[in-house]
């Protein structure tokens, strides 16, 4: 019954959901053919998972398509970040790097790397992708920890679902040996220390941005309300907690 589940659902992720004609995942909304950061995270570990179910080389390849086009877009090589989003009429593409699709797409790499065979052609590409992103986020932690809702405009406030799912793809990474833990490790302690500082004494979490769509000015990201019910702080702030606690043991 749950193969029959996950057919249904990888079935509109793979053939039914709108896509661009290259076939990278997008939508017809602010504006027609426009790539949201955040669908990354949303097409990208539930195609490599399917991959992994089924051994069907298909899904892995449509996974890595999808980093490498959406990167194309929309990673700056200069600044190691992503912008937000893409928007295939427009001649120039306004550039606000939101953290947390940063993150989405730090987590979906991670995911994919998680279960993508080493032998299979695209791995190193989406392994130096990974490391490229985090040593541009590298770039942009505060001192108190945390990354910025705008991650190169430090006037922004500082936001905490972000610095958790920063602080659990750094810990995971090191864990996994992807990158060197003598570099990472402190960075990943650092924003797992930051984070604790925003679970209240009720296990809320505080600092998360609320759900955000897409805009093309500032002063949209500058004033997205924090929340503790926004639950995509909730998830991460998990994952981070038990990676670090890892990441502890192993170095102990």
């Amino acid at each position: 019954f749950r193969r029959v589940l996950f057919r249904s659902y990888i079935d509109f992720v793979a053939n039914k959901e709108y896509r661009f004609r290259d076939g990278t995942l997008g939508r017809n909304r602010p504006q027609k053919n426009t790539l949201w950061l955040d669908d990354l995270y949303m097409g990208v570990p539930a195609l490599a998972q399917m991959g992994k179910l089924t051994g069907d080389k298909k899904y892995y390849d449509d996974a890595v398509k999808q980093v490498k086009q959406f990167a194309q877009r929309m990673y700056n090589e200069e600044k190691g970040l992503y912008m937000h989003g893409w928007v295939e009429s427009m001649e120039t593409h306004p550039e606000f790097r939101w953290a947390r699709a940063n993150g989405w797409a730090l987590m979906a790499k991670a995911e994919l790397l998680d279960v993508l065979p080493t032998d299979h052609p695209g791995y190193n590409f989406v392994m130096q992708q990974f490391k490229k992103h985090l040593a541009g986020l590298a770039q942009y932690q505060s001192g108190s920890g945390f990354w910025h809702q705008l991650l190169d405009r430090n006037d922004s406030y500082l936001e905490t679902s972000a610095t958790a799912i920063y602080a659990y793809c750094i810990a995971h990474a090191c864990n996994k040996g992807w990158i060197d833990p003598v570099t990472y490790a402190p960075m990943a302690m650092l924003a797992w220390n930051a984070v604790t500082t925003k679970i209240n004494n009720k296990g809320q979490v505080e600092g998360t941005c609320v759900g955000t769509g897409m805009a093309f000015d500032p002063l949209f990201y500058y004033h997205r309300p924090v929340n503790v019910y926004a639950a995509h702080g909730y998830g991460p702030v998990i994952l981070a907690g038990a990676e670090v606690y890892q990441l502890v043991g192993n170095n102990a």
